[in-house]
């Protein structure tokens, strides 16, 4: 069920596609028509395929791929921001590119399954502007001159899914507006600085003229990481693959003798920033795994346990 197109689901009648999230409702379309509708048991995302009994949704349809993240102030629940993605746009303004914010959102992207992209927005702010390198393809754009948005319509068709990814006032609304052609969605007038603020309230998805759909999320003010310690894989390749040519395998890149990371640093080939948040990254993933986890738990007590104990021989008399 997960595999089929969106024609395919809608051929079994009774199904519709969830577009908007309310909080209280959610808005879904079958196909002929858009309305309001409830959940009865269920927790759908934007994106969902739903089995629905007139304005009740039932049931949700196995997902192809979902965006999750932990819940912003709660301890240990996911929340799914966009199910059914096939490419996830991590939105950054040319005038505050910040790769280890970057970094981050490219991590939830890559837990999602979905392929992941770098879109650059506001280019006309900044003369000749040149993205820095990133672990994932880039496109730069610019609502206000057309800039790049063409390539960025050519990953929605013919019958694609896309998600936006990023900060308040990365300028995600002014590119959805750019997409479609309309002033859909509301904009705030961007500060000389080139910063803005995001208008969207909920989470919406968008059909795009020529085909293909994007859902757009409103600003993530805790971008909090969920499961799936594999996804570093495909933002920190290059940090994996010094890591290998290390001398001991269970190098931790500090100060242990023949360390192809540290030497990468030293000599400018690896910047030690990326070093810095690979580790971040990868102690809050551990740390999500290791509360549902008990056998990691106590593998980090065993782990601590030592390292207390070998500072303590360290400084006795």
């Amino acid at each position: 069920m997960s595999a089929l197109l969106p024609s395919e689901v809608l051929a079994l009648g009774n199904t519709a596609r969830v577009i908007a999230d309310f909080g209280a409702d959610y808005l879904i379309d079958d196909g002929t028509s858009t309305r309001r509708a409830m959940a009865r048991r269920s927790d759908p995302a934007v994106g969902d395929w739903v089995v629905v009994e007139g304005d009740l949704i039932v049931e949700v349809m196995p997902r192809r791929t979902a965006f999750s993240r932990r819940a912003a102030g709660v301890e240990n629940r996911q929340q799914i921001l966009a199910a059914n993605v096939d490419v996830a746009f991590v939105v950054a303004a040319a005038t505050d590119v910040n790769e280890r914010r970057i970094e981050r959102y490219l991590t939830i992207a890559w837990q999602s399954g979905a392929v992941p992209l770098v879109v650059i927005t506001k280019a006309d702010l900044v003369p000749s502007f040149h993205p820095p390198p990133l672990p994932a393809p880039v496109i730069v754009t610019s609502s206000l001159t057309g800039e790049g948005l063409g390539e960025v319509a050519a990953q929605l068709v013919p019958d694609r899914t896309g998600v936006l990814l990023g900060p308040s006032g990365a300028g995600k609304s002014s590119l959805i507006n750019g997409l479609t052609g309309t002033q859909l969605m509301r904009t705030r007038e961007v500060h000389r600085t080139g910063e803005g603020r995001h208008m969207t309230s909920h989470r919406q998805l968008i059909r795009i003229p020529g085909g293909g759909a994007i859902i757009d999320t409103p600003g993530l003010r805790e971008a909090q990481l969920w499961e799936g310690e594999d996804a570093l894989s495909g933002v920190f390749e290059d940090v994996e693959d010094l890591a290998l040519r290390c001398r001991f395998s269970d190098c931790v890149h500090d100060t242990e003798p023949g360390c192809a990371v540290k030497a990468a640093i030293s000599t400018g080939v690896l910047d030690a920033g990326r070093l810095q948040s690979y580790r971040k990254l990868q102690r809050e993933l551990r740390a999500i795994a290791a509360k549902s986890d008990a056998r990691i738990r106590i593998e980090d007590r065993k782990k601590w346990k030592h390292i207390t104990m070998s500072a303590r021989s360290k400084i006795r008399p």
